[in-house]
């Protein structure tokens, strides 16, 4: 550390070493805190976690009991041992609450004025948190497994949705009452009105050519489990579904996908017909970005974890070059293709019918993925493959983790009912720390100041 401290002094080094290197030697050292606890307000499985980004201080919970919570992480009490509690509360009294499971729930990126959550009760609702009160509501079809809000978007408020519908779709925060349907070439307008007089808007995301059923050839053809936008380009939308496949999006365009991502990368001698154009063996229930958004991880049902050039489609595990229609995505994306060995992660344990939610460190090099695995969290590095550690503490299978980039802490929720904690280990003491604590031990006394900050005052009675 003082190695560090020294060499950015004289500006020998990078500032952002300096920051890089004791964030993951942070991460490294993560570990159950016995001394902080989170107040047990649900009454079943916690399935969503989510930390705003504006002050790093409140947490978003959502339930199986369709109970959301607000928590506030600040230790007010500067205390070692302290509860982070909960602020506010959506609970089962309230007449505003769901009616079913909370599957997801999210933050306003860029204030904590409002928040988002969607529940197996068929809605997605906009909050007020000032008021707990809905200031919108959307009405599907079917249960909604999961939703997203593009972290960087200054051109659009799209809201992506992945429901038991296999198309994808995009609720407008801005535009107005109207629904945009993409199918093939051609877009379809219409202003729907729900029954309790609230006016909701969606666009479905299909391919260029549709059947009569609504099920596209070369869109999903299975419920959507997780949908994700990509941090760096504020069009780009990856949708994960039941049929195994991943598909990207650039949602400006209505000529259907951009491309589906494949386990091959498509080399045919190795896929059978019905794993052609595959992400997974399995359901894929699992989407998250790199923080750069040049890599994209999925997890499915085959117990499998996966890494994913965003700008290519390469699966990094496979290592043959791309497919050239991959490559035809100008000017959305500059490919940037970084050399890889086979990252492979192994056997993953999933057993989550709905949506699995994990998390990557933001801050670190290398970078980090947290996911869930059982009753534990794996910590994997996420450009080797290698296993770090297994946090182990909660007594049943957890379903969400969420990192908290500025103090690289982890929080954990599953179907015990409650949130876990992990926090760095304390710094041991430096050399010079340990050096003054010995002559301290030896002296029998204070040990001896530094000259720089006797006092340099005198007194008339000396």
């Amino acid at each position: 550390m003082l190695g560090f401290l020294s060499a950015r002094q004289n500006g020998l080094d990078d500032p952002l070493r300096l920051r890089r290197a004791e964030s993951t030697r942070r991460v490294l050292s993560l570990e159950l805190n016995p001394d902080r606890e989170v107040d047990r307000i649900h009454g079943n499985g916690i399935n969503t976690l989510d930390i705003e980004v504006v002050e790093g201080r409140y947490m978003l919970s959502g339930g199986a009991d369709g109970v959301i919570v607000v928590y506030d992480l600040e230790n007010s009490s500067r205390k070692p041992n302290y509860t982070c509690k909960a602020v506010c509360t959506v609970g089962r009294s309230s007449r505003y609450v769901h009616k079913f499971s909370v599957e997801t729930v999210q933050w306003y990126p860029h204030d904590t004025g409002m928040f988002v959550s969607s529940s197996f009760d068929k809605t997605m609702k906009v909050w007020d948190t000032e008021t707990l009160k809905p200031a919108e509501v959307f009405q599907f079809e079917g249960n909604v497994y999961c939703h997203h809000m593009s972290p960087v978007a200054r051109k659009h408020s799209f809201i992506a949705v992945g429901s038991k519908d296999p198309k994808v779709q995009l609720c407008d925060l801005r535009s107005g009452a109207r629904i945009q349907v993409l199918q093939g070439e051609f877009s379809i307008f219409r202003v729907l009105r729900s029954e309790c007089s609230v006016f909701y808007r969606t666009s479905v995301l299909c391919s260029d050519d549709d059947d009569d059923d609504g099920c596209s050839s070369s869109g999903h053809r299975g419920e959507v489990l997780s949908v994700r936008w990509s941090p760096r380009y504020e069009h780009i939308l990856a949708t994960a579904s039941a049929d195994s496949r991943v598909r990207l999006w650039d949602v400006r365009k209505s000529g259907g996908s951009l491309f589906t991502l494949d386990q091959h990368n498509g080399e045919k001698s190795k896929a059978s017909s019905e794993a052609a154009n595959t992400a997974h063996n399995g359901r894929v229930n699992g989407l998250c970005f790199t923080g750069d958004g040049l890599h994209l991880l999925t997890t499915g049902t085959d117990d499998r974890m996966r890494l994913w050039n965003s700008a290519t489609g390469e699966n990094t595990l496979v290592l043959h070059p791309a497919p050239k229609t991959l490559l035809s995505l100008k000017p959305c994306f500059t490919p940037k293709v970084t050399p890889h060995t086979n990252v492979n992660y192994g056997r993953l344990v999933n057993e989550s019918r709905k949506g699995l939610k994990f998390t990557v460190s933001r801050g670190c090099s290398p970078e980090f993925v947290f996911v869930p695995c059982g009753s534990s969290v794996a910590v994997y590095g996420v450009h080797t493959g290698e296993l770090v550690t297994m946090l182990r503490g909660h007594y049943n299978n957890v379903d969400c983790c969420e990192f908290h980039p500025d103090s690289q802490e982890l929080y954990s929720g599953g179907k015990d009912c409650n949130i876990l904690a992990w926090v760095p280990r304390p710094r041991p003491p430096d050399m010079e720390d340990e050096e003054r604590s010995s002559a301290q031990g030896q002296g029998g006394g204070r040990a001896p100041l530094n000259p720089a900050f006797e006092d340099a005052w005198s007194s008339d009675e000396d």
